[in-house]
């Protein structure tokens, strides 16, 4: 089978004049694919990491879409304090927060059997605690707001088994979970929270962290014949972020061209 890797499409301004907060935006992988997506779209645009020099450099990089760089704040999202500070900054620079983009995660493989409570802890603290703090200190400033919008990453292996996931799993399910409940908590406020379920999209982290052959296998599983690109994620979410998805809210869209 002949494997064609599709060209990104041009903006179509889904998101002018809001203000977008990716987490987890450094490097080359979903979440800096997202605030390009937005950029290009027509999003104001901060970007958070845990890495200074990383995300620096990311900003760098997405200067090109608009001439400028976006904003940038350092953020651990397991630490509560950075949290609240992260928003606290993008509301600062914009006077808002329309859109958050909940994209920080931790994965790692380990059998159940050998898996200590460090690594359990370490992967849930990030992927699904980390969610939880970001959600709820930009549901405070949207709720003042009356508007915005919440976009988590999940990911396919919440719903599908997978050996050595274990934690990783649990984390996504739970983000699921959180994803769902969260949405009717805020409804009545005009805010919408809603979540894409990627199955597997290729960059170079997730190369350092996965075995060649472990990649091999599960995109041999996709229909494509291939892994997504990682801003045909990002194209969902800005979906997601805008008014196109107006009506949707709890909901977790599977990106995936999985066999059924």
């Amino acid at each position: 089978m002949s494997i064609v890797v599709p060209t990104p499409p041009a903006g179509h301004g889904l998101l002018t004049g809001r203000t977008v907060l990716v987490t987890a935006a450094a490097g080359t992988g979903i979440g800096s694919a997202t605030a390009r997506r937005c950029l290009e779209e027509g999003a104001r645009v901060a970007i958070s990491d845990r890495h200074e020099r990383r995300v620096a450099e990311t900003a760098e990089a997405l200067a090109d879409v608009t001439g400028e760089k976006p904003v940038t704040v350092v953020c651990d999202v397991t630490d509560e304090d950075q949290v609240q500070q992260m928003v606290a900054a993008t509301v600062e620079a914009f006077g808002r927060l329309d859109v958050l983009v909940n994209n920080a995660g931790l994965g790692g493989s380990v059998n159940i059997l050998e898996m200590t409570d460090a690594q359990w802890s370490s992967v849930l603290d990030v992927t699904l605690n980390g969610t939880f703090r970001c959600t709820r200190a930009a549901l405070r400033v949207m709720a003042e707001q009356g508007s915005g919008v919440i976009v988590n990453n999940a990911s396919v292996i919440g719903w599908r088994a997978q050996k050595e996931q274990a934690h990783y799993a649990a984390a996504k399910a739970g983000v699921m979970a959180l994803t769902r409940c969260s949405a009717l908590d805020v409804a009545h406020l005009g805010i919408r929270v809603n979540a894409v379920s990627p199955s597997i999209a290729a960059h170079p982290f997730l190369a350092k962290v996965t075995s060649d052959e472990l990649l091999d296998e599960l995109a041999g599983r996709e229909a494509f014949g291939r892994a997504a690109e990682p801003w045909e994620i990002a194209n969902v979410i800005a979906f997601l972020a805008s008014d196109y998805s107006s009506y949707m809210t709890g909901e977790v869209v599977s990106v995936s061209s999985q066999h059924a």
